[in-house]
C-alpha cells in the first residue's frame, strides 16, 4: 500500500485521473491511502449494506451507500464500507465522487490494510462531524459504536446493534454479522 502526503485539492485532482478510475482512495490525515479489503471484510460490509438497504426500503428516511460511496469528513475523504445519510441531512441525492456532507452513520469493517492510527483518525473525524460510527472487528467478532457526546460501546456476540434516533426501530443481532 502506497502512502503519499497531499492536500485535499491535490487528492481530488489525482483521483480524477484515468489511471485511478478503477481504484478507491481515501485521504486520511493528509495521506492518500488506497482502500484494500479482503474477502471476509468485504462480505461483512456487503451484508451490512443489504441490511441497511432493507431497513430503508421499509423506512424511507434516508439513503444507503456501499464500499464505493465516498464522503467528505472534516476536509478528508473517506469511503466507509457502508453508510447511511438521512433525508433530513441531505434531501437530494449527491452525484459527487465524494459526498460533500458526512454520513449520519458510517460502517467501517476492519481489514488487514487498516492501521490503528488511520482508524483512530477516521473515528475521531467522523464523530467530530456528527457521524455515528459502527467499527466492525471481524477478528474479535465485535462492533464498537462511537456516537457524538457518548462513551464508546463495545457489542459482542450476544448483543444487539440498535439504530437509535437515526434508524428508529433498527435492530441487528451481532452474531448474525459473523455467522
Amino acid at each position: 500500500m502506497q502512502h503519499t502526503l497531499v492536500t485535499a485539492d491535490e487528492f481530488d485532482h489525482l483521483i480524477a485521473q484515468p489511471e485511478h478510475a478503477e481504484r478507491h482512495f481515501e485521504l486520511i490525515h493528509g495521506e492518500m491511502v488506497e482502500v484494500v479489503s479482503n474477502g471476509y471484510s468485504s462480505e461483512i460490509g456487503a451484508l451490512l449494506v443489504a441490511v441497511l438497504f432493507n431497513w430503508v426500503q421499509i423506512n424511507p428516511l434516508g439513503r444507503v451507500t456501499g464500499a464505493d460511496g465516498g464522503y467528505m469528513v472534516n476536509g478528508e475523504r473517506y469511503i466507509p464500507d457502508a453508510a447511511y445519510i438521512t433525508k433530513a441531512s441531505q434531501p437530494a441525492r449527491s452525484y459527487a465522487a465524494y459526498n460533500p456532507l458526512p454520513p449520519d452513520v458510517a460502517v467501517e469493517v476492519l481489514s488487514p490494510g487498516n492501521t490503528p492510527a488511520q482508524i483512530r483518525t477516521k473515528v475521531f473525524n467522523y464523530v467530530q462531524a456528527g457521524t455515528v460510527v459502527w467499527l466492525v472487528d471481524p477478528d474479535q467478532q465485535q462492533v464498537e459504536v462511537y456516537a457524538p457526546g457518548q462513551s464508546a460501546q463495545i457489542l459482542g456476540m450476544d448483543d444487539t446493534l440498535e439504530g437509535g434516533d437515526l434508524l428508529p426501530g433498527f435492530k441487528l443481532a451481532i452474531n448474525t454479522i459473523f455467522a
